[in-house]
């Protein structure tokens, strides 16, 4: 294969994990938004939706054997098909925390929330935000970006300790309220989930540029 074509192809890659990464965000949003609106429809759109995130990462990750299987490719080519491949997987499961959102709105949908939801459609927001900076930052090679985006997930963390305590003394205050409340503080710890998988992307920026394995926010 030509180098042109290979370069050719890497591209339609990267467009492709652009394309996933847009998929998971918009199943994030929506499962947030179907909490918030009590949305039934929306919630289960959601859930059907997964099948075809999995099914676009599938065709991303067989991509990715094929190049590394025909041709061979050496040094940051091949760190590049490799690190495509395993965000590919990384989105896969990002997905998978928006589609336990919307089965817990399901499960929720017929009761009214115990607080207003605040905090948990922000930690929806500031993971949106680090998903895509971090996609942004894996196609234009820039570490620099890559580790600032992930020293932002603490912003994550602790608003899913806040959550967690609000949550906590309402259980304590009203034992009635521990199913609500354990469906709630579940919720958040999926946004709290999808925020560190982003922080994963980021090292593998990392590791496209310097070909070095590193852990950001040890």
């Amino acid at each position: 294969m030509p180098r042109e074509s290979f370069e050719a192809d890497l591209t339609a890659l990267k467009e492709r994990l652009l394309h996933l990464g847009a998929m998971v965000a918009d199943a994030q949003q929506q499962s947030v938004q179907s909490l918030a609106d009590r949305d039934e429809e929306l919630a289960r759109a959601v859930i059907a939706g997964d099948q075809l995130v999995n099914q676009a990462a599938r065709r991303i990750e067989e991509q990715c054997l094929f190049l590394i299987a025909s041709q061979q490719p050496v040094a940051r080519d091949l760190r590049t098909i490799i690190s495509i491949s395993a965000i590919a997987s990384e989105l896969e499961r990002m997905a998978d925390h928006a589609k336990g959102i919307a089965v817990l709105t399901l499960r929720l949908s017929d009761q009214p929330l115990l607080k207003p939801l605040i905090d948990v459609p922000r930690m929806a927001e500031i993971g949106r935000e680090l998903l895509q900076g971090q996609l942004q930052a894996f196609v234009k090679g820039d570490v620099e970006t890559a580790k600032r985006l992930a020293s932002r997930d603490t912003e994550v963390d602790q608003l899913n300790e806040q959550v967690f305590r609000e949550l906590l003394v309402i259980m304590l205050t009203d034992p009635r309220t521990i199913t609500r409340a354990t469906y709630l503080m579940w919720v958040a710890h999926n946004l709290e989930r999808f925020a560190d998988r982003t922080t994963n992307i980021g090292e593998r920026v990392a590791f496209l540029m310097t070909g070095e394995i590193v852990e950001l926010n040890e």
